[in-house]
């Protein structure tokens, strides 16, 4: 059996309690992993002056794989994210989203199974802003108007959306290949070309061209992006993969999270060439960090996605099963599934005990 090394960071709010539960349960299937755990988020700021130091980056470099719990980030003020900067860092240009039914989570949708291929790296999530007020905002408002692309009114900050060719081409080319490689059938390239006609147009010639080379063995089309969040909650069956840039794919996977039960349940995954950091997506929950309450199906179902990277496909569809079998049971699970499905609490149980009940089904 082959020894894997990953890096492990536990994040701060609930993170510790679910990433413990995570590794109880994938240490259960007998999978060789050795954990090498390291610490990044708001907790750790007054010890290393930084939410993320250099050392945890090196270590998701040398050991190739990463799986971490939530961290938090202040909403307008305080640190740029942590999961951005991690993404920047290591060029993890692939955000990768499943979203699938399970029986039991109180979904109000059944048999969903898609999957969201988000670029990961520019689009407005680039970070390239100009601060209204300062010289160089005004200075790039009088560009744009001397160059006739418009006028901006001078009170404005600016954010700008940068999408290439490059990063266009290496995500609509994953999902084509994941598309092969999962035995799927058609890939949605999404997108608003109709307004934005040198950003995403750029973006849709690119996967146009890019689909060319896959006629015959995976399906294409494409979307607008208005229409395509209309269709998911219309007919999310008729979806497959769908491929997106950047904010789109953002917005996007978080509403294909809600068909299948939230985000609690999404499992998320971070993918570049070199390397690879697993997380789910949803918040620290900082009101219930310690409480034993907190819902670890997200951080677990992670972990199935990291056993597959490693080649652990066993291990992966043991967690998985375990998942399904408990849920469907709906007797030793977290509050917040007992209480959408019963309307009442009682008899939840907390995040170690539903950790146990899935063990106890290998």
């Amino acid at each position: 059996m082959a020894r894997h090394t990953v890096t492990l960071i536990p994040g701060d709010g609930i993170g510790p309690e679910i990433t413990t539960a995570m590794r109880r349960v994938v240490g259960a299937t007998g999978v060789d992993i050795e954990w090498e755990v390291v610490e990044a988020g708001a907790d750790v700021m007054e010890k290393y002056g930084t939410p993320l130091p250099e050392h945890v980056i090196e270590s998701v470099r040398q050991n190739k794989v990463a799986i971490k719990g939530p961290v938090t980030t202040p909403v307008g003020t305080g640190f740029r994210s942590v999961n951005v900067a991690l993404r920047k860092a290591l060029d993890l240009y692939t955000n990768l989203r499943p979203a699938f039914s399970i029986p039991g989570t109180g979904a109000r949708y059944e048999g969903v199974d898609l999957v969201i291929v988000r670029e990961n790296t520019e689009d407005l999530y680039a970070g390239v802003e100009f601060e209204e007020g300062r010289p160089e905002t005004l200075e790039l408002i009088d560009f744009v108007e001397a160059h006739g692309a418009g006028t901006i009114r001078r009170d404005s900050g600016i954010s700008l959306k940068p999408i290439s060719i490059t990063g266009s081409e290496r995500i609509v080319r994953y999902a084509f290949e994941y598309a092969l490689a999962n035995d799927r059938k058609k890939v949605t390239a999404v997108h608003k070309a109709n307004i934005l006609k040198y950003s995403d147009g750029l973006y849709l010639d690119v996967a146009r061209r890019v689909a060319a080379e896959y006629e015959g063995r995976v399906e294409f089309e494409d979307r607008i992006v208005d229409m395509t969040c209309m269709g998911l909650v219309l007919y999310p069956e008729q979806f497959d993969v769908l491929a997106l840039p950047n904010l789109y794919g953002d917005i996007i996977s978080d509403l294909a999270a809600g068909l299948v039960g939230g985000l609690g349940i999404a499992p998320g995954a971070n993918i570049g060439t070199d390397c690879a950091v697993f997380e789910p997506v949803h918040g620290s929950a900082p009101k219930y960090a310690g409480k034993d309450m907190a819902n670890p199906t997200a951080e677990i179902l992670t972990a199935v996605l990291m056993l597959k990277h490693l080649d652990e496909h066993g291990a992966a569809d043991k967690v998985l099963a375990g998942v399904r079998r408990v849920l469907a049971e709906g007797m030793d699970v977290t509050y917040d599934i007992k209480r959408t499905n019963t309307g009442s609490t009682v008899g939840a149980v907390g995040t170690q005990a539903y950790a146990d009940a899935i063990i106890a089904t290998f």
